[in-house]
Protein backbone atom coordinates (compact mmCIF):
# COMPACT_ATOMS: atom_id res chain seq x y z
CA UNK A 1 0.00 0.00 0.00
CA UNK A 2 1.34 3.42 -0.94
CA UNK A 3 2.12 5.84 1.85
CA UNK A 4 1.41 9.54 1.39
CA UNK A 5 2.62 12.63 3.19
CA UNK A 6 -0.72 14.32 2.60
CA UNK A 7 -4.26 13.46 1.55
CA UNK A 8 -6.33 16.31 0.09
CA UNK A 9 -10.06 15.59 0.48
CA UNK A 10 -12.36 17.63 -1.77
CA UNK A 11 -16.14 17.29 -1.41
CA UNK A 12 -17.78 17.91 -4.77
CA UNK A 13 -21.46 18.81 -5.15
CA UNK A 14 -22.45 20.46 -8.43
CA UNK A 15 -18.78 21.35 -8.85
CA UNK A 16 -18.45 20.66 -12.56
CA UNK A 17 -17.44 24.22 -13.42
CA UNK A 18 -14.47 24.36 -11.04
CA UNK A 19 -13.45 20.84 -10.12
CA UNK A 20 -10.91 20.03 -12.82
CA UNK A 21 -9.13 23.35 -12.32
CA UNK A 22 -8.94 22.71 -8.57
CA UNK A 23 -7.58 19.19 -8.99
CA UNK A 24 -4.95 20.37 -11.48
CA UNK A 25 -3.88 23.16 -9.12
CA UNK A 26 -3.40 20.72 -6.27
CA UNK A 27 -1.49 18.28 -8.48
CA UNK A 28 0.81 21.06 -9.72
CA UNK A 29 1.45 22.28 -6.19
CA UNK A 30 2.65 18.84 -5.07
CA UNK A 31 4.49 17.60 -8.16
CA UNK A 32 7.22 15.20 -7.07
CA UNK A 33 5.76 14.64 -3.61
CA UNK A 34 3.78 11.63 -2.31
CA UNK A 35 0.32 13.19 -2.09
CA UNK A 36 -3.14 11.84 -2.85
CA UNK A 37 -6.15 13.82 -4.03
CA UNK A 38 -9.52 12.34 -3.04
CA UNK A 39 -12.61 13.87 -4.63
CA UNK A 40 -15.93 12.75 -3.17
CA UNK A 41 -18.91 13.48 -5.39
CA UNK A 42 -22.11 13.77 -3.37
CA UNK A 43 -25.52 14.06 -4.97
CA UNK A 44 -24.63 16.34 -7.87
CA UNK A 45 -27.16 17.11 -10.59
CA UNK A 46 -24.65 18.61 -13.04
CA UNK A 47 -21.65 16.98 -14.75
CA UNK A 48 -19.52 16.62 -11.60
CA UNK A 49 -19.60 12.82 -11.71
CA UNK A 50 -18.53 12.85 -15.36
CA UNK A 51 -15.66 15.23 -14.57
CA UNK A 52 -14.53 12.89 -11.77
CA UNK A 53 -14.66 9.88 -14.08
CA UNK A 54 -12.69 11.69 -16.79
CA UNK A 55 -10.02 12.79 -14.34
CA UNK A 56 -9.67 9.26 -12.97
CA UNK A 57 -9.50 7.71 -16.44
CA UNK A 58 -6.85 10.14 -17.65
CA UNK A 59 -4.67 10.23 -14.53
CA UNK A 60 -1.04 9.23 -14.95
CA UNK A 61 -0.51 6.21 -12.66
CA UNK A 62 3.24 6.84 -12.56
CA UNK A 63 3.03 10.33 -11.05
CA UNK A 64 3.80 10.80 -7.35
CA UNK A 65 0.42 12.51 -6.92
CA UNK A 66 -2.38 9.95 -6.83
CA UNK A 67 -6.03 10.62 -7.62
CA UNK A 68 -9.20 8.87 -6.49
CA UNK A 69 -12.83 9.69 -7.22
CA UNK A 70 -15.35 8.40 -4.68
CA UNK A 71 -19.09 8.77 -4.07
CA UNK A 72 -21.12 9.50 -0.95
CA UNK A 73 -24.65 10.41 0.01
CA UNK A 74 -25.50 14.06 -0.55
CA UNK A 75 -24.01 16.40 2.03
CA UNK A 76 -20.62 17.95 2.70
CA UNK A 77 -20.22 16.02 5.95
CA UNK A 78 -20.98 12.72 4.26
CA UNK A 79 -18.38 13.48 1.59
CA UNK A 80 -15.70 14.54 4.07
CA UNK A 81 -16.28 11.44 6.20
CA UNK A 82 -15.96 9.10 3.21
CA UNK A 83 -12.82 10.88 2.06
CA UNK A 84 -11.27 10.87 5.53
CA UNK A 85 -11.86 7.15 5.97
CA UNK A 86 -10.36 6.40 2.55
CA UNK A 87 -7.31 8.59 3.12
CA UNK A 88 -3.79 7.22 3.60
CA UNK A 89 -1.85 10.41 4.27
CA UNK A 90 0.07 11.15 7.44
CA UNK A 91 -1.93 14.38 7.35
CA UNK A 92 -5.30 15.07 5.78
CA UNK A 93 -6.51 18.39 4.40
CA UNK A 94 -10.29 18.88 4.37
CA UNK A 95 -10.88 21.66 1.87
CA UNK A 96 -13.48 22.91 -0.62
CA UNK A 97 -14.04 22.36 -4.32
CA UNK A 98 -12.69 25.78 -5.34
CA UNK A 99 -9.77 26.20 -2.89
CA UNK A 100 -11.22 29.39 -1.36
CA UNK A 101 -7.93 30.21 0.40
CA UNK A 102 -5.57 28.96 -2.29
CA UNK A 103 -2.79 27.26 -0.31
CA UNK A 104 -2.62 29.80 2.51
CA UNK A 105 -3.84 27.17 4.97
CA UNK A 106 -0.99 24.79 4.14
CA UNK A 107 1.61 27.57 4.14
CA UNK A 108 0.29 28.76 7.49
CA UNK A 109 0.42 25.24 8.91
CA UNK A 110 4.09 24.94 7.94
CA UNK A 111 4.87 28.18 9.75
CA UNK A 112 2.83 27.14 12.79
CA UNK A 113 4.63 23.78 12.94
CA UNK A 114 8.01 25.51 12.87
CA UNK A 115 6.98 27.91 15.62
CA UNK A 116 5.66 25.06 17.77
CA UNK A 117 8.71 22.89 17.15
CA UNK A 118 6.56 19.90 16.23
CA UNK A 119 3.77 18.89 13.89
CA UNK A 120 0.47 20.19 15.20
CA UNK A 121 -2.43 17.70 15.33
CA UNK A 122 -5.10 20.11 14.05
CA UNK A 123 -4.60 23.33 12.07
CA UNK A 124 -7.47 25.42 10.71
CA UNK A 125 -7.36 27.87 7.82
CA UNK A 126 -9.43 30.43 9.67
CA UNK A 127 -11.39 33.41 8.41
CA UNK A 128 -11.63 34.49 12.05
CA UNK A 129 -7.87 34.96 12.47
CA UNK A 130 -7.07 38.66 13.02
CA UNK A 131 -4.59 38.61 10.12
CA UNK A 132 -7.00 37.01 7.66
CA UNK A 133 -8.39 38.88 4.66
CA UNK A 134 -11.92 37.57 4.43
CA UNK A 135 -14.46 40.38 4.02
CA UNK A 136 -17.73 38.86 2.84
CA UNK A 137 -19.98 41.87 3.19
CA UNK A 138 -21.86 43.30 6.18
CA UNK A 139 -24.82 40.90 6.13
CA UNK A 140 -22.63 37.81 6.00
CA UNK A 141 -20.36 39.24 8.70
CA UNK A 142 -23.30 39.77 11.07
CA UNK A 143 -24.58 36.24 10.47
CA UNK A 144 -21.11 34.76 10.95
CA UNK A 145 -20.73 36.55 14.27
CA UNK A 146 -24.16 35.33 15.30
CA UNK A 147 -23.20 31.74 14.53
CA UNK A 148 -19.99 32.19 16.52
CA UNK A 149 -21.99 33.43 19.50
CA UNK A 150 -24.32 30.42 19.25
CA UNK A 151 -21.35 28.05 19.17
CA UNK A 152 -19.77 29.62 22.24
CA UNK A 153 -23.04 29.62 24.18
CA UNK A 154 -24.14 26.11 23.26
CA UNK A 155 -20.86 24.22 22.84
CA UNK A 156 -18.39 26.36 24.76
CA UNK A 157 -15.76 25.90 22.05
CA UNK A 158 -12.94 28.41 21.63
CA UNK A 159 -12.13 28.02 17.94
CA UNK A 160 -13.05 31.14 16.00
CA UNK A 161 -13.82 29.47 12.66
CA UNK A 162 -14.64 25.76 12.91
CA UNK A 163 -15.95 25.88 9.35
CA UNK A 164 -12.62 26.75 7.79
CA UNK A 165 -10.31 24.27 6.11
CA UNK A 166 -8.85 21.61 8.40
CA UNK A 167 -5.40 20.02 8.30
CA UNK A 168 -5.54 17.05 10.66
CA UNK A 169 -3.18 14.29 11.74
CA UNK A 170 -4.19 11.37 9.55
CA UNK A 171 -4.27 8.68 12.22
CA UNK A 172 -6.30 10.92 14.52
CA UNK A 173 -8.85 11.77 11.83
CA UNK A 174 -9.27 8.20 10.58
CA UNK A 175 -9.83 6.94 14.12
CA UNK A 176 -12.33 9.70 14.88
CA UNK A 177 -14.22 9.84 11.56
CA UNK A 178 -16.50 6.82 12.20
CA UNK A 179 -17.87 8.65 15.24
CA UNK A 180 -18.64 11.89 13.37
CA UNK A 181 -22.22 11.75 12.17
CA UNK A 182 -23.07 15.22 10.87
CA UNK A 183 -24.11 14.85 7.21
CA UNK A 184 -23.82 18.50 6.21
CA UNK A 185 -22.11 21.79 6.94
CA UNK A 186 -21.71 21.13 10.68
CA UNK A 187 -19.26 18.27 10.11
CA UNK A 188 -16.14 20.32 10.79
CA UNK A 189 -17.84 21.96 13.77
CA UNK A 190 -18.46 18.46 15.11
CA UNK A 191 -14.81 17.58 14.46
CA UNK A 192 -13.65 20.70 16.27
CA UNK A 193 -16.00 20.02 19.19
CA UNK A 194 -14.71 16.47 19.52
CA UNK A 195 -11.02 17.38 19.58
CA UNK A 196 -11.51 20.40 21.85
CA UNK A 197 -13.47 18.27 24.33
CA UNK A 198 -10.48 15.89 24.44
CA UNK A 199 -8.04 18.70 25.20
CA UNK A 200 -6.68 19.18 21.68
CA UNK A 201 -6.67 22.87 20.85
CA UNK A 202 -6.73 23.54 17.10
CA UNK A 203 -4.32 26.21 15.90
CA UNK A 204 -5.91 28.75 13.58
CA UNK A 205 -3.78 30.30 10.83
CA UNK A 206 -4.55 33.36 8.68
CA UNK A 207 -5.92 33.02 5.16
CA UNK A 208 -6.85 35.29 2.29
CA UNK A 209 -10.29 34.59 0.91
CA UNK A 210 -10.24 34.48 -2.89
CA UNK A 211 -11.50 37.70 -4.44
CA UNK A 212 -14.48 36.02 -6.10
CA UNK A 213 -15.80 35.01 -2.66
CA UNK A 214 -15.59 38.45 -1.09
CA UNK A 215 -18.66 40.62 -0.84
CA UNK A 216 -21.02 37.87 -2.00
CA UNK A 217 -24.56 38.39 -0.79
CA UNK A 218 -25.43 35.93 1.93
CA UNK A 219 -27.59 32.97 0.96
CA UNK A 220 -28.29 32.17 4.61
CA UNK A 221 -31.97 32.42 5.51
CA UNK A 222 -33.50 32.81 8.99
CA UNK A 223 -34.42 29.11 8.85
CA UNK A 224 -30.71 28.31 8.61
CA UNK A 225 -30.10 30.04 11.94
CA UNK A 226 -32.75 27.84 13.56
CA UNK A 227 -31.22 24.76 11.91
CA UNK A 228 -27.78 25.76 13.17
CA UNK A 229 -29.06 26.13 16.75
CA UNK A 230 -30.79 22.75 16.61
CA UNK A 231 -27.66 21.15 15.18
CA UNK A 232 -25.46 22.63 17.90
CA UNK A 233 -27.84 21.42 20.60
CA UNK A 234 -27.72 17.93 19.09
CA UNK A 235 -23.92 18.06 19.17
CA UNK A 236 -23.95 19.10 22.81
CA UNK A 237 -26.06 16.06 23.66
CA UNK A 238 -23.34 13.90 22.10
CA UNK A 239 -20.46 15.53 23.96
CA UNK A 240 -19.56 12.50 26.09
CA UNK A 241 -19.51 10.15 23.11
CA UNK A 242 -17.46 12.57 21.02
CA UNK A 243 -15.00 13.22 23.84
CA UNK A 244 -14.56 9.50 24.47
CA UNK A 245 -13.92 8.87 20.77
CA UNK A 246 -11.43 11.73 20.51
CA UNK A 247 -9.54 10.62 23.62
CA UNK A 248 -9.27 7.10 22.23
CA UNK A 249 -8.07 8.46 18.88
CA UNK A 250 -5.29 10.63 20.31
Amino acid sequence: MRVFDLSVVIPAHNSGAVLETTVRRVAARFTGRPVEIIVVENGSTDDTAAVCDALAAGWDPDTTVAFAALRSAKGMGNALRVGALASRGSRVLLTADDLPFGFDDLDGAERADREAGHRLPVVIGSKAHPDSVADRGPARTVLTRGFATLRRLILGTRTGDPQGTFLVDGALLRALAPHLTEPGFLFTTELDYAVESAGIRPVEVPVRLAAEHRGHASRIAPADVVQMARGLLALRRRRTALRTAALAAR
